[in-house]
């Protein structure tokens, strides 16, 4: 058997590509939306991918099950779940567009000589399968999981997502009551079953992810503290949906995207250099986004009035995706060397107008020539600390739990950095804003939608630990 798993960092995304070396078939599991990379490597190890699946209607990327049917390739999806829980892209297609086949608990597909078995795992979503792999040529049982989004190195999905991302209401308790009854299914899994996750450490669908690629059964069960706070299902209940982090914005769109089905463009968008004089008149529209890639220092010194920050590290997808809409054109300011990776990231979370860019070089070069930019005020945690004082409004932009249980300023407003554009009219305009996180990165490119916005804004780029051992007392539990 050929197994070889894709990680993307940013995302925090697993995908595997499991394969017969025999028949020199291969199956693609939870793939991203740009295929080539899979196809690729499948050909480089002499596979042909003849199969595609994904474990569950992803919220957090765009699947690209929907590309690789639209190239020829059967894809094996979900049958599990009501009516609300179908990929209706593949159902509703004209008979014939697609070569598919609908899974339920029990079901199995062969490529060569390896079977991939379908195990219904609802709880982070009605839907989810989960899927057994044997080689047969070696076994009879199972060698591993391919979890998706049930159980992750260190902990299990969050069943909170259908209502703090999606919007359903009253599903939350329920779905993790679920959770629970798939939980007492996993313990009859064989110790030795190695788990294959859909996500590891920075992901937005778990709370306590372990950066570790893999695990097995066993060592889940006995360190997994979601799986051990299993004991009952009141004390699982109130375990798992405790502390969840915020979800991105984005993350309804997603799930809506690969329900319905992500948009066929016919590879990855290739924007056009367009000059930064025109470029500081496209800012200024509604209907535009402006990003600027840079490291934070450089943003605040020296912006396009307009443009939002989003420095082009871990957090890109995320923060682009909670400041970005879906009817919005974008505009990168970018080093050139990185353009690419920088459109891949937005297509991979369903952002593709992307129609222009300048490069880093060409913004200096138009400041250089008298162009006008924009600046933000960067403080330290004891002014904001005075500012406090003299009646400035506080924003603080770190999660909930953050906000709970590492101190706050006692008038601070809480809303995390990836909801504050829908929330962006609870913020009071009518004094100074100061925003803080707890080191500068999520205050900063909150900053800057916040000045987009008109917003008279001060952010904090200091050490809020720091800052605690120094003044506990200005802070509040």
């Amino acid at each position: 058997m050929y197994f070889k798993q894709f990680f993307d960092p940013k995302l925090a995304q697993y995908a595997y590509l499991v394969g017969c070396q025999k028949s020199g078939e291969a199956v693609i599991i939870d793939p991203m939306r740009d295929i080539d990379q899979y196809i690729e490597h499948a050909a480089e190890n002499k596979l042909s991918i003849v199969a595609a699946t994904d474990t569950h209607i992803h919220a957090d990327y765009i699947s690209g099950l929907r590309e690789f049917a639209e190239r020829g390739v059967k894809v094996y999806a979900s049958d599990e779940g009501d009516a609300d829980w179908k990929y209706e892209w593949l159902i509703n297609s004209p008979k014939g567009k697609y070569d598919y086949e609908l899974m339920t608990d029990g079901d199995f597909f062969k490529i060569g000589n390896i079977k991939i078995e379908a195990w219904h795992t609802p709880g982070h979503t009605p839907e989810h399968l989960t899927f057994k792999i044997t080689d047969g040529a070696a076994a009879d049982e199972p060698v591993g999981l391919a979890t998706g989004d049930f159980v992750f190195v260190g902990d299990v999905g969050r069943p909170d997502l259908l209502e703090s991302a999606a919007g359903m209401e009253h599903v939350m308790e329920p779905s993790a009551r679920t959770l629970y009854s798939t939980i007492q299914k996993f313990n009859d899994i064989p110790d030795y079953v190695q788990i294959w996750p859909g996500h590891g450490a920075g992901s937005a669908c778990g709370k306590a992810l372990g950066a570790v690629p893999d695990s097995t059964a066993g060592y889940e069960r006995r360190y997994n503290n979601s799986l051990r706070a299993a004991t009952s299902e009141d004390e699982f209940v109130k375990f798992i949906l405790e502390g969840q982090p915020e979800p991105p914005l984005y993350f309804a769109r997603m799930k809506r995207d690969n329900k319905i089905g992500p948009a066929i463009l016919g590879g990855i968008p290739s924007p056009k250099r367009v000059t930064v004089k025109e470029l500081a008149e496209k800012a200024k529209q509604d209907d535009v986004a402006v990003l600027d890639t840079r490291l934070e220092p450089e943003y605040m010194k020296g912006h396009l009035p307009g443009s939002l920050l989003v420095t082009l590290n871990k957090q890109f997808n995320t923060v682009a995706g909670s400041f970005v809409t879906e009817d919005q054109d974008m505009y990168l300011i970018v080093d050139e060397s990185r353009l690419k990776e920088a459109v891949i990231d937005l297509y991979r979370v369903g952002l593709d107008r992307v129609v222009g860019f300048v490069t880093i070089e060409d913004l200096n070069l138009y400041q250089s020539q008298g162009g006008k930019l924009d600046s933000i005020e960067v403080i330290t945690f004891e002014e904001a600390a005075s500012r406090s004082n003299q009646g400035s409004n506080i924003l603080d932009v770190r999660k909930l739990t953050e906000y709970q249980e590492e101190g706050h300023f006692a008038n601070a407003q809480n809303i995390a950095h990836t909801r504050l554009l829908e929330r962006m009219n609870e913020v009071p305009s009518d004094k100074p804003l100061v925003v803080h996180c707890a080191a500068g990165g999520r205050s900063a490119a909150a900053g800057s939608l916040l000045k987009k916005a008109g917003y008279n804004v001060s952010v904090v780029m200091d050490s809020l630990p720091e800052f605690k051992e120094k003044h506990a007392e200005l802070l509040e539990a």
